[in-house]
Formats: C-alpha cells, structure tokens, sequence
C-alpha cells in the first residue's frame, strides 16, 4: 500500500468518525426538545468545540494528502469528496447546536409544536443516519435512498411554518415561541440539505457522475466515469 492509499484510508475514517460524532449530537439535540433537558442540550452546545477542531484538522490532512501527488481520477475525487464532506458535516453540526440552544431557552419547546414538528425531526435524524452509513460503505444505494426523501423533509417544513403562522395569528401561540420552532425547523431543513448534498458526494465518488445541478434531481449513470 502506497503512502497515498494509507494517509487517504486513515483520514477517510476520521471522517466517518466525525460523522458519527455528529450524528450522535444532532439525536442529543433533538432528544432534548423533545425531552426538554436543559443539560443534555448544553452538553451539545459545548461539544461543538471539539468539531470545529477536527473539522480543521481534516481540512489541513487533506492539504498535505495532496501534496503527496496523486494523479488518478478516483484518488483525487476521494481526496476532493473528503474536503466537501468535511465541510457539510460541520454545518450540520452548527444546526444541531441550534437545536439544543432552542431547548435551553424554551424547555418545553415540543408541547406548543405542531404534530409534525416530530415526525420532520425523527425524520431528519434517520436521514443522518442512513447518510452517515452511505458515506461509510460508499453505498450509492442508501445515498439514493436519503435523495428521495429530502422532498418530503422540505413538505413537512411546510406544513409546520403554515400551522405556526395559523397559531400565532389566533394567539395560541406566543410570538418568541413561534419563532424558536421556526428556527428549528429551518436548522432542521438545512440538514435535510447538508445530508443531501454529502449523498450526491457519495455518488460523485464511486460513479463520477455529478448530480447536484440537474434540473431533474438524481437519475442514474449510463457508465461508470474511474
């Protein structure tokens, strides 16, 4: 195994490390809303440091992973798919400390919600989930499957801003509270998104075919482009 192939296998699976770390925070955060606990939230808040950090250090081994000198087509697509991964999964990591900041100012945030606020929010912690095990396997499977329901997440959002409005114009719903679920939802749509594009990545990787500016969404390459 050449040094290349070594440095690549051990930064590939820091950054399956840092997915699952993140993946655990974001099902901290949302746990805590729903919950209402003002300490498990906090400790959410407070991890966020320490992605931050490796996120950094991902960004600079992927530098140096260059430098080394790659010049096949598939090893600088993985070094290059590292890069915008890295990057997507630390956003995520910022909605989820948005998240747990709504359940410390509003501890019982998830009794005024509309009943979809839930489901949306089950919903996007399974699509980190399945998004973290695509980029893990490589499984251009799962990845389609985590495309096809980023629809539904955004329908859900929907609803939940029409049923916000609706409430708080009928004065069942107080305005500061109408805007912390607001901001959830928009911090849970933009995982729903940032999950996405980490898919469209997965599929860039093993297939070379670019998904993420077709007008018609995802549709399946003709041929493999290695």
């Amino acid at each position: 195994m050449s040094e290349f192939e070594k440095k690549l296998a051990q930064l590939s699976a820091d950054l399956n490390t840092q997915g699952a770390r993140i993946a655990d925070q974001l099902l901290r955060a949302v746990e805590a809303t729903f919950d209402g606990n003002v300490d498990s939230a906090k400790v959410v808040v407070a991890n966020d440091t320490i992605i931050d950090q490796v996120d950094v250090e991902i960004e600079r081994a992927c530098i140096e992973l260059l430098r080394i000198g790659a010049t096949d087509e598939h090893s600088i697509r993985s070094v290059l798919t590292i890069v915008k991964v890295n990057n997507e999964l630390e956003r995520i990591a910022d909605c989820a400390v948005i998240v747990a900041e709504s359940a410390i100012n509003h501890n019982d945030l998830i009794s005024s919600a509309p009943p979809t606020f839930r489901v949306m929010a089950n919903s996007v912690v399974g699509m980190a989930r399945d998004t973290n095990k695509a980029l893990a396997e490589t499984d251009t499977k799962v990845a389609i499957r985590v495309l096809s329901f980023d629809d539904t997440v955004d329908r859900f959002r929907k609803e939940i801003v029409l049923d916000v409005q609706h409430l708080t114009s009928r004065g069942e719903l107080e305005p500061l509270v109408a805007f912390e679920l607001l901001a959830v939802t928009r911090a849970m749509e933009r995982i729903a998104d940032h999950c996405t594009n980490i898919c469209e990545q997965v599929i860039y990787l093993e297939t070379g075919k670019i998904t993420r500016h077709l007008p018609e969404g995802w549709t399946v390459p003709e041929t493999p482009m290695f």
